[in-house]
């Protein structure tokens, strides 16, 4: 992968501009921000006494979560879908 191959896009989480720089496409990127933003809204809402650092190690954990129990699921479904094969 050369340096021509990835993008440069600023985002804004959480009132403060990040520049990411990857493969994926703009319109990703854009969408991954706007869910990270949108999730620390919701913890921030819940939690209005947390700091930005603790916030953000929030969402990280509440991220995970949600990632792996969607892992899990897809586990599962695949599983599922392999014994109907048989």
């Amino acid at each position: 992968m050369t340096q021509n191959d990835k993008t440069r896009l600023t985002v804004e989480i959480h009132n403060k501009s990040y520049t990411i720089v990857g493969t994926e496409s703009a319109s990703h990127v854009r969408m991954v921000a706007s869910l990270v933003d949108q999730k620390m809204q919701d913890i921030q809402e819940k939690n209005p006494q947390l700091d930005t650092a603790s916030l953000a190690v929030l969402t990280a954990v509440n991220s995970m979560n949600d990632y792996l129990k969607l892992k899990e699921d897809y586990a599962t479904l695949l599983g599922s879908l392999k014994k109907k094969e048989e």
